[in-house]
């Protein structure tokens, strides 16, 4: 699945959260009133953006280390094996308590609910000096959102990341242009994504992006396929590979992976775009985050 064997020069770095999930398929989402729901399906499997990364990444070739922080629970077990993987490197903070855990609710119109059920504590103490030094290494860093994040945007290692050279993306997901929390990695990526669910027309805010700096800024638009301004103020569009959907989870951290994946290979912004909607497929064909999960032993290291 590679398709940057000719540039094995590449690492990438993914900071961001990592979780075990209960994923919950059902008709239509609850009304919120009290009654019983029949659940179609349900499956225990990993979640996290940063895990939906950091596979896809492995599954296109790239070498990548995952930034996280996990608990001292059965779940950190549980998710450390998942993201084991001869092209993943593993720098885990852990804290005294849960590791991130969610229940999702969802539809096959790709409707969803996340219901959170733990979140690790932020360690207190300075981002790991490793972190540093892995960031350092990298050609591309992905910041995704979480509060440990945060803390490392407050220190020098992002400014100095750009300031080598280094790419830096963000996944805002559903992000409404105003929420306070989002300003930091805005501020920190020159890639910025996002999808439509808290916008309307989005091409303002990705305008708005590229005059405040970014080289690229792009939203995914489910079945409509994405929409992307770059550097020049260019807009771009990309339709939806057509497949059949199996399940909605990681198909934005795919698109990303995919987008980033071309781009270390040379490829401009159209052709990027494809390339990140053949990668969504891989994620909307699979009943887990990525298809690397869906054989328990493929592409473990070790097995």
């Amino acid at each position: 699945m590679s398709a940057t064997a000719g540039t094995p020069a590449a690492r990438v770095v993914v900071v961001g959260p990592t979780s075990w999930n209960t994923n919950v398929l059902l008709d239509t989402l609850p009304e919120p009133r009290p009654h019983t729901v029949h659940a179609r399906s349900a499956r225990d499997t990993l979640g996290g953006t940063s895990a939906g990364k950091v596979l896809h990444l492995a599954d296109l070739g790239i070498p990548v280390t995952c930034v996280t922080v996990l608990g001292d629970d059965d779940p950190a077990a549980r998710i450390r094996t998942a993201l084991t993987h001869p092209g993943v490197e593993l720098l885990v903070e852990v804290v005294s308590g849960p590791s991130e855990r969610h229940i999702n609710l969802m539809t096959d119109r790709g409707e969803r609910v996340s219901l959170y059920l733990s979140t690790p504590e932020p360690p207190p103490t300075p981002v790991p000096s490793a972190v540093a030094t892995a960031i350092a290494a990298a050609t591309d860093v992905v910041l995704d959102l979480a509060q440990r994040t945060v803390d490392l945007l407050s220190s020098d290692v992002p400014r100095q990341a750009r300031a080598r050279g280094t790419r830096t993306w963000t996944d805002l997901h559903d992000y409404d242009g105003s929420a306070t929390f989002h300003r930091p990695f805005l501020a920190a990526a020159d890639h910025v994504f996002l999808n439509a669910d808290g916008l309307g027309d989005p091409l303002p805010f990705l305008h708005a992006c590229v005059r405040s700096g970014a080289r690229l800024a792009v939203c995914t638009l489910g079945a409509d396929g994405a929409v992307a301004v770059d550097a020049g103020g260019r807009e771009h569009r990309v339709a939806a590979t057509p497949t059949e959907v199996v399940d909605t989870n990681g198909a934005g951290d795919a698109f990303l992976a995919g987008y980033l994946a071309a781009a270390v290979g040379g490829a401009d912004v159209p052709e990027a775009l494809k390339a990140a909607t053949r990668q969504a497929v891989r994620a909307l064909a699979s009943v887990h985050l990525s298809p690397l999960l869906d054989d328990p032993s493929a592409g473990r290291s070790g097995a």
